[in-house]
């Protein structure tokens, strides 16, 4: 009978644990003392619909089509649509709790609140919507709430994502999760403000050297930098809150180029275009391949777009991996220790890629190893950076101390020369001397005969005034003059009266010498510079009066003719009497043309004053009759 008894009381108590191990798959009971965060994954059921459907049709659902979420429920890089659904209760106790989802990607998250089977709040987040409709400030998914005793509070949970569909669901008291958050925050931000020192400190590096290598590594490190940051949830929460359109492209586009500044990078430190040409064509194609990924983002689906970076990104990660290694057994020293460093760094890639993947599963955050990969490798990057810069830097003050050492050569050749040059010019430049005033004494004496050949070109020898053709050069000369700056231009023609019966009645040398005196007697006349007398043939003589109106060639007219008559000239004792007949014109010339016609004019005019009787002064008027 205590047998019996026993056995009885076994089977009580296996049937209530039973009975409680099947609640507690169904609903989890918390208190005071129970430990945050608490993982909730072991307590989710999850159930796939295609439908669209509402919360009453969820719930409706039978109990066939709701399973333990496992990994294989989000194992694809794909478009995602799901329900998830978990149930707490806290006893006779009162508590305030917080649940979190900690995958800050997710597109949409609505959440359904039910207390005791009634709908008390429906809350809607997500990176595809305003950063400011979330209950609580945080890069990742929040939702406070609070339990009262004796009731059972359910949460379903409708996600709809592409990518990743990761949903790491955990509850939290307020005082652990903001003691994890701030210690988070703070190694996140330190992890970041590192990056971005690194990138930033890197770039101007490359500004001020124009170094590629730098340049490449700040591009890849800055990158590197707003990448973490997106998929962390912070550069959704401090750069761009109201712009979810840009969130959605900013992991598929940032990964290539985190990617292509990588292998551009790596040609680069290698040195491949000194070692490898087949290794540097492969860094460069390989570039250009993850580029041009880029531009399938607006043509394909982001799980798809997605999909195929992550699988490109680990293939090249080995490639590069494998072209450091080689680099490295053949001896080259900066690859050693580039291959330290980027084989941690694509390691934690690789690991974080099959993460994504659900390919392996560890008890981790995807994003963890390739953050602990990256960290290590920047050091080592940097490290090998700095070696290559001191390298460099020793390179060319080797350069420069051989380049010195030249230059002391060629500056003691060139002394030598110079001084061998300064001889040799000071020799020459006596002879030049020498040579020179041989030169200057020739130059001089060819430059008197020229002058007196120009005079002689010029001058009437008989009477010492300009000859007809200095004449017509000086009229041409004065004529533009006039043309140019609008004065006026006065011409005189003279002729001596009866000249003929002079020479007849005293003989030519007596008219030569006639000519002789008058000629001298226009040029006293005559005060200023610019003034011309000519002898224009024969008896003639002509006179240019640049600036001068026709008043006052009238005016120096009548002075010459008062003067020539006042000639005393004999000839062999007997009085030779001496008169002038003038003709003047005067106007300002217009064109080419004008002044051969002025000329004319004053010839005319002449005739008049002849014609009038001689021994006078007459300006030129149409009006009056010609001489047949």
């Amino acid at each position: 009978m205590a047998k019996f008894g026993s056995l009885l009381v076994l089977l009580v108590l296996l049937l209530g644990m039973l009975i409680s191990f099947g609640s507690f798959a169904n609903t989890m009971s918390i208190n005071e003392h129970t430990p945050t965060p608490l993982n909730l994954t072991p307590w989710l059921m999850v159930t796939h619909s295609n439908a669209n459907p509402q919360l009453g049709d969820i719930q409706a659902l039978p109990k066939s089509q709701w399973h333990k979420f496992t990994s294989d429920d989000i194992q694809r890089l794909s478009q995602h649509d799901f329900w998830l659904r978990v149930n707490i209760t806290s006893g006779d106790e009162s508590l305030a709790r917080i649940l979190a989802l900690d995958n800050p990607l997710l597109d949409r998250v609505t959440i359904f609140h039910l207390v005791n089977n009634q709908l008390i709040n429906t809350t809607e987040m997500g990176d595809t919507l305003l950063y400011k409709n979330r209950p609580l400030p945080s890069n990742i998914f929040l939702y406070p709430f609070k339990l009262s005793s004796n009731e059972q509070h359910t949460f379903y949970l409708h996600i709809v994502t592409e990518g990743s569909a990761a949903v790491p669901l955990s509850l939290w008291s307020a005082n652990d999760l903001a003691q994890i958050a701030e210690s988070t925050a703070v190694e996140h931000g330190f992890q970041l403000g590192v990056l971005a020192a690194i990138g930033i400190f890197s770039l101007f590096i490359a500004l001020a050297s124009g170094s590629f290598s730098y340049s490449y590594y700040s591009g890849y490190v800055l990158c590197m930098t707003l990448l973490v940051a997106t998929i962390n949830g912070y550069a959704f929460r401090f750069l761009w809150p109201n712009w979810p359109a840009l969130q959605q492209l900013m992991v598929p586009v940032l990964l290539p180029l985190v990617m292509a500044f990588a292998l551009m990078f790596t040609e680069k430190i290698l040195q491949l275009k000194y070692y490898n040409r087949r290794m540097l064509l492969m860094c460069r194609y390989s570039a250009v391949y993850i580029i041009l990924v880029v531009l399938l983002v607006p043509f394909f689906r982001y799980g798809t777009v997605l999909y195929i970076e992550i699988i490109s990104v680990a293939i090249l990660s080995i490639i590069m991996m494998i072209l450091a290694i080689i680099q490295a057994i053949n001896g080259q020293k900066l690859a050693k220790l580039y291959t330290i460093g980027w084989v941690s760094m694509l390691t934690g890639a690789c690991i974080s890629s099959l993460l994504y993947l659900s390919v392996i599963e560890f008890n981790i955050k995807p994003q963890t190893p390739v953050m602990l990969g990256l960290t290590f490798e920047i050091i080592f990057m940097s490290l090998v950076l700095a070696i290559r810069y001191n390298d460099e830097r020793k390179s060319k003050l080797r350069i420069q101390q051989e380049a010195l050492k030249q230059a002391q050569k060629i500056r003691s050749a060139r002394e030598e020369a110079l001084k061998v040059e300064a001889e040799t010019n000071e020799r020459l430049e006596q002879m030049v001397q020498e040579r020179t005033l041989e030169l200057e004494i020739t130059l001089r004496e060819l430059h008197e005969v020229n002058q007196k050949l120009t005079e002689q070109s010029t001058i009437d020898s008989l009477t010492g005034v300009k000859n007809r053709s200095a004449f017509d050069k000086r009229l041409l000369a004065e004529s533009r003059i006039s043309r140019r700056q609008e004065t006026p231009i006065a011409l005189l023609m003279l002729d001596i009266d009866r000249f003929k019966s002079i020479n007849d009645q005293f003989g030519h040398l007596a008219g030569d010498q006639a000519l002789k005196v008058i000629a001298t007697t226009l040029q006293q006349h005559l005060k200023r510079p610019t003034d011309l007398v000519s002898r224009f043939g024969g008896e003639e003589f002509a006179i240019i009066l640049p600036n001068t109106t026709a008043d006052g060639a009238i005016q120096v007219a009548e002075s010459i003719r008062d003067a020539v008559t006042s000639i005393g000239l004999a000839w062999e004792g007997k009085p030779i009497p001496l008169t002038v007949s003038i003709g003047v014109s005067a106007d300002v010339i217009s064109n080419d043309q004008h002044s051969t016609e002025l000329l004319e004019q004053a010839d005319k005019a002449l005739y008049q004053a002849k014609n009038s009787g001689r021994n006078q002064v007459k300006l030129y008027a149409p009006a009056q009759t010609e001489p047949t």
